[in-house]
């Protein structure tokens, strides 16, 4: 252990030699130094530490290593953590612009619904009317028809009752000429008789 304390010592006196002997005084405290020399002590003084040294420093310089790997785990986990929050956040957004798009079809769905039964209601109404126009017209024409039928019928019947009633007047006369008359053909001798039995 002195030995390598006095390799040390020695190798920080040639540092020092070097600063005070090689060095060019400019303004002072300050000094010009080749920069291979320093170099060259500085590994030897690196070189010349004891294990322990060499260990803490190995186990410092791999904490440093260990601190920003975790530094960068840590801003992967709370980038990813962000991205994650934004893709939820868009399939959220998604959702509910999807949602809003279906009630839209929603309500013009029930709109055209709606509309559909609103005409359809429309045009039940309107052949209905059309349907009692129509037969009302058809009542009123039956009903001018069979007046006609009934007046007609009524000419006829009183044309038949008047050729009834010729008859019978003329039968009437004939019974009461029968008497008085020879055979013969009446009809021939009276050709008025047979007049009155044709209708007008």
């Amino acid at each position: 252990m002195n030995s390598q304390h006095d390799v040390i010592y020695g190798l920080m006196n040639e540092l020092e030699e070097a600063l005070e002997k090689r060095g060019v005084p400019l303004f002072g405290s300050f000094s010009i130094v080749r920069k291979d020399t320093v170099t060259d002590i500085l590994d030897k003084l690196y070189a010349a530490l004891p294990d322990e040294v060499k260990e803490a420093r190995a186990l410092l310089r791999r904490k440093d290593e260990m601190q920003y790997e975790a530094q960068q785990r840590a801003e992967k986990i709370i980038a990813d953590a962000q991205a994650e929050a934004n893709r939820l956040l868009s399939e959220s957004d998604l959702l509910r612009a999807v949602q809003r798009e279906a009630e839209k079809i929603k309500e013009q769905v029930i709109t055209d619904c709606e509309d559909i039964k609103r005409k359809a209601l429309d045009e039940a109404d309107s052949l209905r009317v059309q349907a009692t126009e129509e037969a009302t017209r058809t009542k009123d024409g039956a009903t001018v028809y069979a007046e006609q039928v009934l007046v007609n019928l009524e000419q006829n019947l009183a044309q038949l009752q008047e050729v009834v009633k010729n008859g019978q007047v003329q039968l009437e006369r004939r019974r009461a000429e029968s008497d008085g008359q020879v055979n013969g053909n009446y009809a021939n001798q009276h050709p008025d008789f047979a007049q009155d039995f044709r209708m007008n």
